[in-house]
């Protein structure tokens, strides 16, 4: 014999849950204000392939913003490069690299129609130990620590369009100030600047 609940009771128990998970900080949508001008817009990139791409159209999404396709009336976000670098920090006795320090960094372009458009870049920065007795284990460690460091500057890049907020209701681009340096994720540095380039026209990229 099949046990049903009664509704009153189903309906009290959703109440609940729900009621729990906004106690607890639980969100199903992303924590940044997007300005309204940027809630549909077109993302284009240098690999649209690219892990990268992928994670920042995950926080695109994840924060309500429409994708649609790229024309001349729409807001886009051109991702322009990524690369990642590093550098020994500290050594072994046998003058093997014991300390390393990984950096991502990112351009991209944000392009308002009508209001013109900015390019800022945005690096994130962890150091890790390099035992070389552990090589496969710290390659997979590596793996992981890059495509962190992809999720977080995806997840800035988002945080930057929200303080674009007040250039727009300035009717300008050329007061869209950079974020300071980040430190709320434990072992990362996060750092955005805008970056100084010259006058371009507003033309999107579709590679």
């Amino acid at each position: 014999m099949r046990l049903t609940l009664p509704s009153t009771f189903q309906l009290s128990l959703v109440i609940l849950t729900a009621t729990l998970l906004s106690a607890c900080g639980f969100h199903l949508r992303g924590d940044y204000d997007i300005p309204e001008e940027l809630s549909t817009m077109s993302l284009t990139s240098y690999d649209q392939y690219s892990s990268f791409t992928r994670f920042v159209k995950g926080q695109l999404r994840l924060n309500e913003i429409k994708l649609v396709e790229p024309a001349e009336n729409v807001p886009n976000l051109h991702l322009v490069s990524e690369s990642i670098s590093e550098r020994t920090l500290s050594l072994y006795q046998n003058a093997r690299a014991a300390e390393k320090e990984l950096t991502f960094r990112a351009s991209y372009r944000v392009t308002i129609p009508e209001l013109g458009d900015k390019t800022f870049s945005t690096s994130v920065t962890r150091s890790y130990l390099d035992n070389p007795l552990t090589a496969l284990a710290k390659s997979v460690e590596r793996d992981m620590i890059e495509d962190e460091m992809r999720k977080l500057a995806a997840s800035q890049i988002i945080r930057q369009m929200a303080r674009l907020k007040a250039s727009i209701q300035e009717g300008t681009m050329d007061s869209a100030d950079a974020l300071q340096p980040n430190n709320t994720k434990s072992g990362y540095k996060i750092d955005t600047i805008e970056e100084r380039v010259a006058p371009s026209s507003n033309s999107i990229e579709t590679q």
